[in-house]
């Protein structure tokens, strides 16, 4: 009589293909979430059933001894819609501080940048090397006077104001704070260097001033945003980088209006993180900066949707191997005949 068993082998599989479908169900879910809102759990169930029910019927035409050429295509066909959600999914989970950091990093570099370009365009009252030289004294000044550790005008920040007064030939006056607001305290002590060097209109004055502002301003914000929670920066990092952006693009324009087309062009900059959370962002981003995470991220994807079926392959004896328990798998358990020999 025809009995149906569940080997050891049956055993792991099963257990194995819940596993890492299970898993890779919900990451589909969370990866079509942007696409298809609410449908994006009905959708992943769907797709994550198909491949539990493509295993099985693959381990059956293996065992019978069928080809599983097709069924294998159909598989790899479904799980590459899998594959797809589960990247998005993982890649935006692990990365999205760091994508957020780095794009407040380069805006901070783009209002430097926005600094130095600026003022290479402006008119000094003496040498262009020597007033370089005092622009880069300055902002040493300034960051020391905001400096949290020692704030103010200290032994460092006389230290410096010597070394541009030896280059500028001429004293300075030492300002106090006002209500202990330092920054207020550095923007004014460069204002008076940038009297010392520069011969500046009221409007390249006040422009001048308030880039040197919103590189303090945003220095100091990302310094304090390094030091949050992962969960905070994930919470904050957008909307700091969108409001970041509107101030470079405003003073950008700013720039562009009052030297003039001829001596300062300027492109407005918009926001690539409004995209974190997108499978098209997840891929480019990769791609563009691929390295062992990235490569780490690839391989656990290929392990969730792929790595079943080969081992189904791998492991399925088929029809006329030595198979001596039957599987649930396969319905049917072959049986044989003893044949007596008659004396």
């Amino acid at each position: 009589m025809s009995k149906k068993s569940i080997n050891a082998t049956d055993l792991f599989l099963a257990i194995l293909a819940i596993l890492l479908i299970s898993v890779s169900f919900y990451q589909t879910w969370l990866g079509l979430d942007q696409i298809f809102g609410n449908a994006a759990f009905v959708i992943a169930l769907v797709l994550s059933l198909l491949l539990l029910f493509m295993i099985w019927m693959i381990r059956i035409a293996k065992v019978e001894g069928r080809s599983t050429s097709n069924l294998v295509g159909i598989y790899i066909f479904i799980a590459s819609f899998c594959f797809i959600a589960n990247f998005n999914a993982l890649y935006t989970r692990f990365m999205k501080t760091d994508i957020y950091t780095t794009e407040l990093r380069d805006i901070n570099q783009r209002f430097n940048n926005l600094e130095s370009d600026v003022e290479s365009k402006l008119e000094y009252a003496i040498d262009k090397k020597i007033a370089g030289n005092v622009e880069t004294e300055k902002k040493k000044l300034m960051l020391q006077i905001i400096d949290p550790g020692n704030p103010g005008i200290g032994t460092e920040a006389n230290g410096i104001i010597r070394d541009i007064e030896k280059l500028t030939g001429k004293k300075m006056t030492l300002l106090k704070p006002v209500n202990n607001d330092y920054k207020d305290l550095a923007l004014r002590m460069g204002e008076q260097i940038d009297d010392m060097i520069t011969q500046l209109s009221p409007d390249e004055k006040n422009l001048k001033r308030d880039i040197e502002g919103a590189v303090l301003k945003w220095n100091k914000k990302i310094q304090d945003l390094l030091l949050l929670s992962k969960k905070e920066k994930d919470d904050i990092s957008q909307g700091l980088i969108d409001e970041s952006l509107t101030e470079y693009n405003k003073l950008g324009n700013r720039a562009h209006s009052i030297l003039g087309e001829e001596k300062f062009r300027f492109t407005p900059e918009v926001s690539k993180t409004q995209d974190v959370g997108k499978i098209g962002f997840a891929f480019e981003h990769a791609i563009k900066n691929f390295s062992m995470y990235q490569f780490v991220v690839l391989m656990g994807c290929i392990l969730l949707d792929f790595v079943i079926v080969i081992i189904v392959l791998l492991v399925t004896p088929s029809n006329g191997s030595n198979n001596n328990g039957s599987s649930v798998f396969n319905g049917n358990k072959r049986s044989g005949k003893t044949l007596i020999p008659k004396n």
